[in-house]
């Protein structure tokens, strides 16, 4: 996540610098640093801004779980932990899934994958027919 990702999303969910500084656990001055680009995002706000934006939806619009949109066969299912936990709509958030056939060494690996996925893809995209806030 880049800076301009981080402020277009915290406008999304329509807070504050303070108040996102607060959700996240961070101070103000990290927000601002985040959003200035002197600091890079750490992975667990990361983490946490895209975990408020999957439950922020616009229109709640279904999305399926990760297993059917990636076309998973049943073996590689049976050993990926969005599947152990029924999570797969938050698969994402979760590290050990089996993507692509394997188990990604770092976050960096993973959400470079998970961006490019449709499950990660539907609340990060705004929906056409809403305006910034």
């Amino acid at each position: 996540m880049d800076k301009t990702n981080f402020i277009g999303y915290r406008k999304r969910l329509g807070k504050t610098q303070k108040e996102i500084a607060e959700l996240l656990g961070n101070s103000i001055k990290a927000v601002h640093s985040y959003e200035q680009g002197w600091r890079s995002i750490p992975p667990h706000v990361e983490r946490q801004v895209y975990f408020l934006l999957s439950r922020h939806r616009e229109g709640n619009t279904p999305v399926k779980n990760c297993w059917t949109v990636r076309h998973c066969p049943k073996e590689r299912k049976h050993h990926c932990p969005a599947y152990e936990f029924r999570a797969g709509t938050l698969c994402w958030l979760i590290n050990g899934t089996i993507c692509q056939g394997e188990v990604h060494k770092d976050w960096k690996e993973k959400m470079a994958i998970c961006r490019k996925c449709e499950v990660l893809a539907s609340f990060l995209t705004p929906p056409s027919s809403t305006t910034p806030r």
